[in-house]
């Protein structure tokens, strides 16, 4: 029979067993439940599947530049002393050619056309009075009532007459086209695009009054590298993305014949569809169409930007596979894909920016 000491003894032993135990698996649970969350499958992200698809798509080469009249011409005086008394057009109106412009006053111009014209008068009755002599003469010579000096001085002063009618002819005429000059009008059809006249100015020989843009036209002065005019023919076709403006279309009219030395780069003008938006002197983007070409394309969607290289994530049963994809050229949403995949090849469509390589995924039907 046990002692009462040998009794508590084991008894004490037994409770210090018992708790020593369950403070190890206490100490134990929390890292055996982390290692069995970790070891636990990420939740699956379901995605959409697209398929790289072979198409033809147009070669272009890119350009930028300016927009600028086709043609821009300056219209002034072309007389002094005047003062400028009516303007009928302002910035923007659109005109047609010979279309009164403005109006300078005449001042004494009538005044010296009627002189000319009193002149000329006076000179023709002079020249009627001479050359009916002349013709009297005529039917005398070979007889003995003139000498030959006298019928030689009326022969003279009827040419000389003859010639004071030509000269008061021409300064009618110079003061008509001095007078006419006080009517200013359009060379041509277009649109003004600057008045830097002033009603009631006085105005100078040559004074700039206005600017005209040819026939309304603008073009596109494209800057392209060097090398790579040669691809580019008269009438190619241009897609032109002004800045704040709707795109619009032209066609290649001229490319420059040298390349700037210190840019290396050339001029190529371009023929605009005019539009109500469209405005010189905004900045262009433009792409010229070189001709078709097949293109492996994908979703812009589709594509990470990821430390400067793009990468697509393809569909591997149901996990997806991370790769590496060079790209080319954009036609609306969609991007070509140059390298790094074949046609038909099923990658995930959007989302890409939260995946990463061996995911698991569920695929969306």
């Amino acid at each position: 029979m046990k002692t009462p000491t040998l009794r508590l003894s084991l008894v004490t032993g037994t409770l210090t067993i018992a708790l020593a135990a369950a403070f190890v698996i206490a100490l134990s649970g929390p890292a055996e439940a982390q290692q069995a969350a970790s070891a636990a499958p990420k939740p699956a992200l379901t995605v959409k599947r697209v398929v790289a698809q072979q198409s033809t798509w147009p070669q272009t080469l890119a350009g930028t530049g300016s927009i600028a009249a086709w043609q821009e011409v300056v219209i002034g005086a072309e007389i002094g002393g005047q003062r400028l008394a009516a303007l009928n057009v302002d910035v923007g109106d659109r005109v047609k050619k010979g279309q009164l412009l403005a109006r300078l006053s005449p001042g004494t111009l009538e005044a010296d056309l009627a002189a000319s014209r009193a002149a000329l008068l006076e000179a023709e009755a002079s020249a009627r009075e001479a050359n009916l002599t002349a013709n009297r003469v005529k039917t005398l010579q070979g007889s003995e009532a003139l000498s030959p000096q006298a019928i030689d001085q009326a022969l003279a002063a009827d040419a000389a007459a003859q010639a004071r009618v030509a000269a008061a002819k021409a300064r009618v005429q110079a003061d008509q086209l001095r007078l006419s000059y006080t009517q200013v009008t359009a060379p041509d059809d277009g649109v003004i695009s600057a008045r830097i006249a002033t009603p009631g100015a006085l105005v100078q020989p040559g004074q700039e009054l206005f600017r005209l843009q040819r026939g309304g036209r603008l073009e596109w002065r494209a800057e392209v590298p060097g090398a790579e005019l040669a691809q580019l023919k008269t009438g190619q076709l241009v897609r032109v993305q002004p800045s704040g403006a709707p795109p619009v279309e032209g066609r290649v009219r001229r490319v420059a014949p040298q390349v700037d030395a210190q840019t290396r780069n050339g001029l190529v003008y371009v023929d605009l569809k005019g539009g109500e938006s469209l405005r010189a002197g905004l900045f262009a983007r433009g792409d010229f169409v070189l001709g078709d070409s097949a293109a492996l394309s994908l979703p812009q969607s589709a594509v990470l930007l990821r430390d400067g290289f793009s990468y697509v994530f393809r569909i591997d049963g149901s996990k997806v596979r991370q790769t590496k994809v060079q790209v080319g050229r954009r036609e609306g949403t969609r991007v070509e894909v140059r390298s790094g995949l074949t046609a038909g090849a099923a990658v995930v469509e959007s989302g890409v920016g939260f995946l990463a390589d061996g995911d698991t995924v569920r695929v969306a039907q």
